[in-house]
């Protein structure tokens, strides 16, 4: 099937640093043949200066489509300019502020371009609490069902992520058993030597918590806790994570740490900033399975090193450290965590994109925290760049 994957987005960073190179990858290797491009911008842009140093590998492929997102009429154009026939596919992408995501949806359905042979890729985050995520799902869904949407977590779709679930997968795997009986503890780590560098804007809407915690830690805490999938079974495989969130106990904020590094409020112009560029969460779940096993979720910028990575300590005093970067998988053959949604988004393999329910869920387990916070003005507690993580840990934020 001749798949036209339009990219709402095509100038900004997203598409540069991460869609195009993935996409030149995808046409270098001849995965999903025929495939078109049409890059969306609301300049009038030249197909050689968008695509960079990607041209030669995808200028023959790509075109450009002049739309102001905030205009019905100009939907209507592009729904033209498209020109979807019935054995082709559309798979939309879209690289736009969070607000306007559901906006370009709703223009999107008005203009038609919804049908059944329609796909819809969203960034996250998806929401900022459980009600937001709710609206923001119930509006999606004016025009287009859950099986045309795809929510990307693209953790889900990194190296440790593909390795824990070849593990679960594998019934002759010691991993493909894990429970108290065996696990003394869980940690699952994402730091980072970097600060929010040009996403000042978005961080200061957004922090740690939001970022990185509801969406990426969760969704690989849950293929730790879930219970095993076959690799031949793989769409059950939200189902299990859902049910492994669904287990997980609120987060009591009185465990949580937050915190920010040394002037990161004069490095994004907000003096007195309340955004926590850390965030440390212990968690708990009801599952039998696991009763008795501590959690951890960790994440922050400006610290010691860059690394993702899911600890799990045994009782016999061993431990597994799956570390981004360091691990590998028989289910993962493709070079990018990019290259892997875009792919299975043509290809229409839902299994790592994250569902409407676990969106939800992964809220409802942060509430308390987000609410003990918004009711507390105290200055955050502050940490130099530099800091291991395991550091960041003075005083709890209450």
């Amino acid at each position: 099937m001749h798949t036209k994957l339009i990219i709402f987005g095509i100038t900004g960073d997203l598409s540069r640093r991460k869609l195009l190179p993935a996409l030149s990858d995808i046409v270098k290797s001849g995965q999903c043949q025929p495939l078109s491009i049409i890059g969306v911008s609301r300049r009038d842009v030249d197909v050689a200066d968008v695509l960079g140093e990607h041209a030669e590998t995808l200028a023959s492929i790509t075109r450009m489509a002049q739309v102001d997102v905030a205009k019905l009429e100009d939907y209507h154009q592009l729904r033209d300019q498209v020109s979807l026939q019935q054995d082709e596919q559309a798979v939309i992408y879209l690289s736009v502020p969070p607000g306007a995501a559901a906006d370009v949806a709703d223009f999107l359905g008005e203009a038609g371009l919804n049908g059944p042979n329609v796909k819809l890729l969203f960034e996250k985050p998806f929401g900022y609490d459980a009600q937001s995520a709710h609206d923001f799902i119930q509006r999606t869904r004016r025009y287009f069902d859950d099986g045309q949407l795809y929510r990307i977590d693209h953790y889900m779709a990194k190296e440790v992520a593909m390795a824990l679930l070849e593990l679960r997968s594998d019934a002759a795997s010691h991993h493909h058993q894990w429970s108290s009986a065996s696990v003394e503890r869980v940690e699952v780590l994402a730091s980072e030597t970097l600060g929010v560098e040009d996403r000042a804007q978005f961080y200061e809407q957004t922090g740690a918590l939001r970022d990185v915690v509801q969406g990426h830690l969760l969704q690989l805490l849950s293929l730790v806790l879930m219970e095993p999938v076959a690799t031949d079974e793989l769409s059950l495989l939200p189902a299990k994570r859902l049910a492994a969130l669904a287990s997980l106990h609120p987060v009591d904020p009185s465990t949580s740490v937050r915190a920010q590094y040394a002037d990161y409020d004069e490095e994004v112009g907000n003096p007195g900033s309340q955004t926590e560029t850390f965030v440390s969460l212990d968690l708990a779940s009801t599952d039998a399975r696991w009763k008795n096993v501590p959690i951890r979720l960790t994440t922050g910028k400006r610290l010691s090193e860059k690394k993702t990575a899911v600890t799990i300590e045994y009782t016999d005093g061993t431990k597994d450290v799956f570390i981004e970067g360091e691990v590998q998988s028989s289910l993962d053959q493709l070079r990018d965590a990019y290259e892997r949604v875009l792919v299975e988004a043509i290809n229409g393999n839902k299994h790592i994109f994250t569902t409407s329910p676990e969106i939800i869920r992964a809220w409802e387990i942060l509430a308390d925290v987000q609410q003990s916070w918004a009711m507390n003005n105290q200055p955050l507690l502050q940490y130099e760049p530099g800091t291991r993580a395991g550091d960041v840990h003075i005083q709890p934020y209450i």
